[in-house]
């Protein structure tokens, strides 16, 4: 009886305990539950739409824009448009993959890439490809790659990989000295090529990623000083910068030598009017503007398709950062959303810095307007971030 009473008292005292292994086994079951809780549903068709229309307006444009350049430099009109229309295919090929890659793995995956990259960056300087005075690629050949494209999307991930870990960390600033220290490594290697560009584009996106993840804007403010000295300096240590920043406050300064580019680009802009004079007959195109194919593209744009055609391919970008962003909110955890948030923020800075330049709102400097700008990895890469935003896409709570 004695005994019967103790092993019911025993029973009681230890109701609520289970073993240890038992207590991991209800993790391992409640996390398969968590990470089954997500949905898979179709792609964000309004993104891809827009994604496409993007790549076939760049296309057609990148023909009547380098057409005459090509037969002058090569013989061959066709030149450029048939490499960017390769580099478009394999770009589309990327897309599909990212597409359908789970973009959950990119958390494990982002610090290799990111080391990956930082890796290439070193190479660069030593092994690079130069062109125009600057060595910037890596490749045999025709066939050459940017290591800063791949750089730009590792650090969208691997900064949405630690914002989404580190949660509320971030507000304190001993957090946010790490994510300025990795961006100081990636400017200054990028700085070796040189590639000052890359260092705005970068530098621009990674803060709207800092401060969508909760970063204090006061915390901005200690390095303001810093990063404006430094940027400053890099002015005055080259004096092609300089110039630039001249040709800028005054382009008619010397409208034959650094003010003639920004200069045909202005006519090209003003003589296009509402209507454009219409597709194919663009006159800067015919070697006033320089390589109008790439940085200074959207001259041509509005040279030949006028104010209205200009705004349709505005309106087209902001389509698809306003489908990221809505993108961005609906996705289903903390990684996702600050990857959309990274990448929709690398199209859109590069949008408006581009613009900025070719229509003299600030000074000159080589930044592609994407989906436009020949360039093939460029390319291929900007539409592999396509695919991982359009995966994420795909991603929602499950309904319980």
């Amino acid at each position: 009886m004695k005994s019967n009473i103790a092993t019911a008292a025993n029973q009681r005292r230890f109701k609520g305990r289970q073993p240890a292994s038992t207590t991991r086994r209800k993790k391992t079951a409640t996390t398969r539950r968590s990470a089954n809780a997500l949905t898979r549903t179709g792609f964000d068709m309004g993104y891809m739409i827009t994604v496409i229309v993007l790549v076939v307006t760049g296309l057609i444009m990148v023909f009547s824009a380098s057409y005459p350049s090509a037969y002058y430099q090569y013989g061959n009109g066709f030149y450029f448009i048939q490499k960017q229309a390769q580099w478009a295919i394999l770009g589309v090929f990327a897309m599909f993959f990212t597409a359908n890659f789970d973009y959950h793995r990119y958390a494990k995956l982002a610090p290799l890439l990111l080391v990956g990259s930082m890796v290439l960056l070193l190479a660069v300087p030593f092994i690079g490809v130069e062109v125009k005075g600057a060595r910037r690629w890596l490749g045999v050949g025709s066939f050459t790659i940017q290591p800063s494209e791949i750089t730009k999307i590792a650090l969208i991930l691997f900064f949405a990989y630690g914002l989404s870990r580190s949660k509320d960390k971030i507000k304190k600033f001993s957090e946010l000295l790490k994510y300025w220290a990795i961006l100081g490594v990636t400017f200054g290697l990028l700085l070796l090529q040189p590639h000052f560009s890359a260092c705005i584009i970068i530098g621009l996106t990674g803060v709207i990623m800092l401060l969508v993840g909760g970063a204090r804007i006061r915390h901005f403010a200690y390095a303001a000083v810093p990063v404006i000295a430094g940027g400053v300096a890099l002015v005055i240590m080259e004096p092609y910068r300089l110039q630039r920043l001249t040709a800028f406050l005054d382009p008619f300064q010397d409208k034959l030598g650094s003010g003639w580019q920004i200069i045909q680009s202005l006519y090209a802009i003003g003589s296009g009017g509402l209507f454009g004079l219409g597709f194919g007959n663009s006159r800067q195109k015919f070697m006033y503007v320089s390589e109008p194919q790439n940085d200074f593209i959207f001259a041509i744009i509005c040279e030949e398709l006028g104010l209205i055609g200009a705004l349709v391919v505005l309106a087209l970008f902001l389509i698809l950062i306003w489908r990221g962003i809505k993108i961005a909110i609906a996705a289903p955890d903390t990684f996702g959303s600050l990857i959309v948030v990274g990448i929709t923020a690398l199209v859109g800075v590069q949008v408006v810095l581009n613009i900025a330049v070719v229509t003299s709102s600030i000074p000159t400097t080589g930044i592609p307007l994407p989906f436009f700008s020949a360039g093939g990895s460029a390319l291929v890469f900007l539409m592999a971030a396509m695919g991982i935003v359009l995966n994420v896409s795909r991603y929602k709570k499950a309904s319980p």
